[in-house]
């Protein structure tokens, strides 16, 4: 909505910079308002979808978008008026050609017929009207909960949040699309105005239920999570809660309370029973605009445009496990009597040790780890290494065409039509000559070992399964590294190791084999005998860290109840320093 109110909802505004490309069209604070004024769906409330997304919120054709670098979401629900599936489809086409996106993401009441084939979800949402009474059952049912427990609203995320969360989530399973939302609620109510914690404490002062909402939308409040604990549990909290809830909404004005999605008969009968009542369709396509992969961000924009979805089975959740074993790259640190624990992590794997450090982070308060590993982090360390300075060297001037070829064949694997035929040509191939000539060459190194390793089964990471799960266990998580000082890493490990490797990619698979084996015995030395081409392997990336990690993680292991994972080639030098600095050191838990 333009100042004044006299132009379309779809005006680009002037003298900001449009995602993605250097024109303008970020949204004035009159757009943000008629936004919120009209808004239809949870999806348009911009401060929570961009906390969460990391993206920026634009308009285009009377239709609100989200994009990034190098994604693009499109929220094809109409502020006003009846949905066009063409006007959004040309829309969705202005939006593309202007961010140049590749991993599109789409939710609308009906899909254009060209994204029918890349339909992935299908649903309705419910609203819950407000000019109804409270079914007499129910409130009969709240009222029981409120001689015991005593409701409050607020903002902040306490300790008592993260244990409630933690629990919730170590008894329900959940996809991990919806555990990332829970693990962001405090980062979104910290930058989304409009969020509040609606909760209800027992007379002990335990935290027995909670619930995210949204009250940004002029015309409605949004419900978007829920926990209840069950140490003690206390009965109907979740009724009290959606009383208040209720009765919350219609003291702020609200038409009605957006319940999200029926998702399955269970939660449609839980949001009926409230009175909820069917509201517009949901239709959800996700599609690459090019031949390249969207990596993490396809989860992240899962969860944030399918909010949130059933519980599986116990049998369906185990079977959506990746493949686990028994972490063993684990030592004990005691001193002074306080334990605590350093891990060798792998920055890439082919298993999973999720169960294991769920039971290890049962036992420690604080989870270190060498640098950020947040997305907006992460995403910060890849737009720099897609961006080389003027000066910077490129690998593909130190390769041969040959050369290249081979590196291309380990990194994208089988090609032609008798591949393409016969199912063994990967979808989505890095473009090794992009990466080569390109990015930097740090950058140009990791992407490709990576997209060997993802077409070799190495879909994990133990760090990052390490820090997602402290977070969502309510740890505190604490960087050695600031991201300049890893970037400055990075760019110190030299071209010629680099091209090395890649002059060596028929062997990787040798390699990777015997990594494998070494690091699910947990031994070291073994594990470094494999790898002491890797690039990465020398002495200003692993000797000169060593004494800096040390420094920096000393007062936090002395404590006690503190976990530590660093790249496991740390390890070797760092048993003996900790050994040197008075602490005994073992293996295992």
């Amino acid at each position: 909505m333009a100042a004044g109110g006299d132009e379309p909802l779809g005006r680009t505004a002037m003298g900001a910079q449009r995602v993605g490309t250097s024109e303008s069209s970020f949204l004035t604070h009159d757009e943000i308002d008629g936004v919120l004024r009209t808004a239809t769906v949870p999806e348009h409330s911009l401060r929570f979808m961009q906390a969460m997304s990391g993206g920026e919120p634009f308009l285009e054709g009377g239709f609100l978008f989200f994009g990034a670098a190098d994604w693009l979401l499109a929220i094809g629900y109409p502020f006003e008026g009846a949905y066009d599936p063409q006007a959004f489809d040309r829309a969705l086409s202005a939006a593309a050609r202007r961010t140049r996106a590749k991993a599109c993401w789409a939710i609308c009441p009906a899909l254009p017929d060209r994204l029918k084939p890349h339909r992935c979800d299908q649903d309705q949402y419910y609203r819950l009207p407000l000019d109804g009474r409270v079914p007499p059952r129910l409130d009969r049912l709240a009222q029981r909960a409120a001689v015991r427990l005593t409701v409050s609203e607020g903002r902040r995320f306490t300790p008592a949040h993260r244990r409630l969360w933690a629990e919730f989530l170590g008894r329900v399973p959940l996809p991990p699309r919806v555990r990332e939302l829970y693990a962001r609620t405090e980062a979104v109510l910290q930058a989304a105005p409009g969020l509040s914690l609606l909760d209800a404490w027992d007379q002990e002062g335990n935290l027995a239920a909670s619930l995210l909402l949204d009250a940004a939308p002029g015309p409605f409040s949004a419900y978007l999570l829920g926990a209840h604990s069950r140490r003690p549990y206390s009965p109907h909290a979740m009724d009290l809660l959606f009383r208040e809830m209720i009765r919350i909404a219609r003291g702020q004005g609200k038409a009605f309370v957006h319940l999200g999605l029926g998702v399955n008969a269970g939660i449609r009968r839980f949001k009926v029973k409230w009175g909820g009542v069917p509201g517009p369709a949901y239709e959800m396509a996700e599609w690459q605009a090019q031949d390249r992969s969207a990596g993490m961000v396809g989860d992240l924009m899962r969860s944030i445009v399918t909010l949130p979805r059933e519980t599986m089975s116990k049998r369906e959740y185990m079977a959506s496990l990746p493949r686990q074993r028994d972490f063993k790259m684990l030592w004990a640190l005691e001193k002074n009597g306080r334990r605590s624990w350093i891990a060798g992590a792998a920055h890439f794997f082919c298993y999973s040790f999720e169960f294991s450090l769920r039971e290890l982070f049962e036992r420690v308060d604080t989870v270190v780890f060498e640098g950020p590993l947040d997305p907006q982090s992460l995403q910060k360390v890849a737009d720099i290494g897609r961006n080389p300075g003027a000066g910077s060297p490129r690998v593909i001037d130190a390769m041969t065409e040959a050369e290249i070829r081979r590196l291309e064949r380990t990194v994208c694997g089988p090609s032609g039509f008798w591949a393409r035929l016969l199912g063994l040509a990967e979808k989505s191939p890095p473009d090794v000559r992009e990466y080569l000539s390109a990015t930097r060459p740090w950058m140009a190194f990791f992407s490709l070992w990576t997209g060997y390793l993802a077409r070799s089964g190495w879909t994990q990471s133990v760090d990052l399964e390490a820090w997602n799960l402290a977070r969502e266990m309510g740890k505190r998580i604490v960087p050695m590294e600031t991201l300049a000082e890893q970037i400055e890493v990075l760019e110190s490990i030299p071209i010629a190791r680099i091209v090395d490797f890649f002059r060596r990619s028929p062997q990787w698979g040798g390699y990777i084999r015997r990594n494998v084996r070494a690091y699910l015995k947990g031994d070291l030395e073994a594990m470094m005998g494999t790898s002491i081409e890797f690039p990465s392997r020398i002495e200003r990336v692993i000797g000169r860290r060593d004494a800096l990690f040390l420094e920096r993680m000393r007062p936090l292991i002395e404590e006690g109840r503190c976990a530590v994972f660093v790249g496991s080639a740390h390890m070797l030098n760092l048993r003996r320093m900790l050994a040197e600095d008075g602490f005994s050191i073992r293996r295992g838990r």
